[in-house]
């Protein structure tokens, strides 16, 4: 494999699996319904984050880190599961989260206070800013911090799902069994980048498309091709990717980022009582949101397969118990 050269540690539950959503695709009239489960990846309730953390915290161990510094909303996925795998690797943690300090402990904030994580509000700064102070003054009291970009996703991030294009097309071919549709939450853009990668390494030729979650198609699709091509030269490879390589829909932003509205209650709702699949507000509820509408507005054809790729967060739904 492409990434089997990359500096790794084992940290996910491998390979994660694919699952048939059968009450769903019945009650809908096809597509049929498959899901991938990242959120079984096992590292404190798992997600996608997980398989980036593999290469995020090799790079950091090759450099000597002795913290892990990262940032994201109260209730981040990310936050949480960089947390846990710093624990597991007898690193520090330091997170840096939006907004102001919360004496509430539900959902990932819990985890993360579980985890001993050190929490740094950020009041009305904006979180990167923030986190390049707290790693500077680490530096400054001599620690050796490692910084992870929102989302883990940068170039050594991605490759976590260059690498998880290769187990899924594994999977399919002992399965006998192709998707032609891939759909999922999109945000920082690492995990989308990766699939897309991806499938020009191992030769996927189905549609692979991104629902955001937050930032606007046009802005998230130039994001999506810088990092794929970062990570493609991170990878020794030759493709160039532009923006027009990605599918986006941003249709479903609703009242905005971790805002849970009626698409998001329902959605969950649904899916939960037709196939026992717990999904997130902020998310997965959201794409998959989304993805419901599309079928029902035609965009699949009955025939066809397509896979969810579930990217984890279900302890986050605790967090925002009162909307739910």
């Amino acid at each position: 494999m492409v990434t089997d050269d990359l500096p790794r540690v084992t940290i996910a539950h491998l390979p994660t699996p694919i699952e048939p959503l059968p009450h769903l695709t019945a009650q809908l009239g096809g597509p049929e319904l498959w899901v991938k489960r990242d959120d079984q990846t096992g590292l404190a309730t798992g997600g996608n984050k997980t398989r980036k953390l593999e290469f995020l915290v090799a790079d950091a161990l090759a450099h000597s880190a002795d913290t892990l510094v990262t940032c994201g909303a109260a209730q981040s996925n990310h936050a949480r599961q960089t947390a846990a795998a710093a624990a597991k690797f007898g690193l520090d943690r330091v997170l840096v989260l939006g907004g102001d300090a919360s004496s509430e402990a539900q959902g990932n904030l819990l985890l993360d206070r579980l985890l001993d994580a050190q929490i740094v509000w950020t009041g009305d700064r904006l979180p990167q800013e923030r986190m390049s102070s707290v790693a500077h003054q680490l530096t400054e009291d001599g620690r050796h911090p490692y910084v992870i970009p929102y989302g883990g996703s940068n170039s050594i991030g991605v490759s976590g799902y260059v690498a998880a294009m290769g187990e899924l097309m594994t999977q399919g071919e002992k399965q006998g069994r192709a998707f032609d549709h891939i759909v999922l939450a999109t945000s920082s853009g690492g995990t989308q980048a990766g699939l897309v990668v991806g499938a020009h390494v191992f030769g996927y030729h189905g549609h692979i498309l991104g629902i955001s979650v937050d930032p606007r198609a046009a802005d998230l699709r130039r994001k999506l091709a810088d990092l794929a091509t970062s990570a493609s030269v991170h990878l020794s490879l030759d493709p160039v990717f532009e923006s027009d390589d990605f599918d986006v829909n941003d249709n479903y932003l609703g009242g905005g980022y971790g805002v849970v509205g009626s698409l998001e209650r329902e959605t969950i709702r649904t899916v939960a009582r037709a196939e026992g699949l717990i999904l997130d507000p902020v998310y997965t509820g959201r794409a998959f949101g989304g993805l419901l509408h599309l079928i029902r507005d035609g965009a699949f054809d009955a025939d066809e397969k397509v896979l969810f790729w579930h990217t984890g967060g279900t302890s986050g739904l605790f967090g925002h118990a009162d909307q739910l």
